[in-house]
């Protein structure tokens, strides 16, 4: 399996392509700020054919290439319903208080063909399986989005802004809740075996397991911990 990612533009949020190999279908994930000369390039280099986008959530720095991107390959957007309407009012969805000053250099708005994402949905695409979770705490309609094992890689899991190493997505953003973030934590993260790779994550990736060893959002769930003791995390 190939997966191609790179950090793209002022908040160097990560984008990947997803394939079964070089040369074939992939899938595009949360091709945010500026990544849309990222994609191009790694659709270049790995001769790769997009036949989808699908967005972990509805902020801004996940999504603003999505109208380009779809629309110079045809292919549709996937993203939970709670988020969509970011996709065409960013502002209403990071809040005032941070401020667009680059939203004006941005295309706002929905690509022709937009697909709801539900939660524990199978999306087969590229030749590939991506099992949908509903993870709201970052946003309200947060996902991830879970490979299975295969012959030559482990389970992966695409956590958006649920799971980082070591860390979690802030929840002072309209539509976050840290009570919502440590359910999804105990209910999508916590099932999943050690071997589970976590992107993004630390350098290249992560893996539940080691999540499991050092994450303290994790190990305050674990231990049954409520949001009144979960560790702060800051801006």
């Amino acid at each position: 399996m190939l997966i191609a990612g790179f950090p793209a533009g002022a908040w160097a949020t990560n984008c990947y392509l997803v394939a079964p190999a070089a040369g074939e279908e992939c899938v595009i994930i949360d091709p945010g700020h500026q990544a849309a000369p990222g994609v191009e390039e790694a659709i270049r280099k790995h001769r790769l054919k997009p036949v989808a986008v699908v967005l972990t959530h509805g902020h801004l720095d996940h999504v603003a290439s999505v109208v380009p991107v779809c629309g110079a390959h045809d292919v549709p957007a996937w993203i939970h319903p709670e988020d969509r309407f970011m996709m065409s009012d960013p502002e209403k969805g990071l809040g005032r208080s941070i401020g667009l000053p680059l939203l004006g250099e941005l295309t706002v708005g929905e690509p022709d063909d937009v697909r709801e994402l539900t939660d524990g949905a199978k999306l087969e695409l590229a030749g590939l399986e991506f099992s949908v979770a509903h993870a709201p705490g970052h946003t309200r309609g947060s996902v991830t989005f879970r490979m299975p094992e295969s012959a030559d890689v482990p389970s992966v899991l695409f956590s958006g802004d649920l799971l980082f190493a070591g860390s979690v997505g802030r929840t002072d953003l309209p539509g976050g809740s840290m009570d919502d973030m440590l359910e999804s934590l105990a209910r999508v993260v916590l099932p999943l075996d050690d071997s589970t790779v976590v992107l993004p994550g630390h350098n290249e990736h992560t893996t539940i397991g080691q999540e499991r060893a050092t994450n303290p959002y994790l190990r305050q769930v674990a231990a049954g911990q409520g949001a009144s003791e979960a560790p702060r995390r800051g801006m």
